[in-house]
């Protein structure tokens, strides 16, 4: 079994690309508040041959993942072809998954794609030092109400985000 430390981004790369790369920007800047190991780094998975070969390739990265973090945009929740099979993949290996909303939410809402609608997922606002707080603390919390059977989904408080200045 290989070292799972990796995270693995999964969003919609026609229109949301832009915060995938803003996160990649916080992590070159402040490598060492902002840090995580890009599942994205292991292979390029650009080969459009076919849709398995694309598959199998992105299989490589979640052998390595630990966790998934979901851009959710306005898009997200109508992507069938890869976004979805991601994140059908992510909680097939029980991994924890955080989901970002785009839209400026701390909560599920809407715009949430509905295969993770009710699953043990995590929710925050796109912000550095709440994603960082979540990297840090959601795989242990998920996994301990795991353990429990609980299946649900959770957010930050007020009072949470008013700790980081937010």
């Amino acid at each position: 079994m290989s070292y799972r430390n990796k995270t693995y981004i999964c969003f919609d790369g026609h229109e949301d690309m832009h915060y995938y790369r803003l996160m990649t920007a916080w992590k070159a800047h402040d490598g060492n508040t902002f840090n995580f190991h890009d599942a994205h780094d292991l292979n390029s998975a650009r080969d459009t041959s076919t849709e398995e070969s694309i598959k199998r390739q992105l299989r490589v990265r979640f052998a390595n993942s630990k966790l998934l973090i979901v851009l959710i945009g306005e898009k997200t929740k109508n992507l069938y072809r890869f976004v979805r099979w991601e994140m059908e993949v992510a909680l097939n290996l029980g991994l924890p998954i955080i989901g970002i909303n785009l839209n400026g939410s701390r909560k599920r809402d809407g715009l949430c794609p509905p295969i993770i609608r009710d699953e043990l997922v995590i929710y925050t606002t796109f912000n550095p030092k709440i994603i960082e707080h979540a990297m840090a603390n959601w795989p242990d919390q998920h996994d301990d109400l795991k353990r429990k059977g609980i299946v649900d989904f959770y957010h930050y408080t007020d009072e949470t985000y008013k700790g980081f200045g937010l």
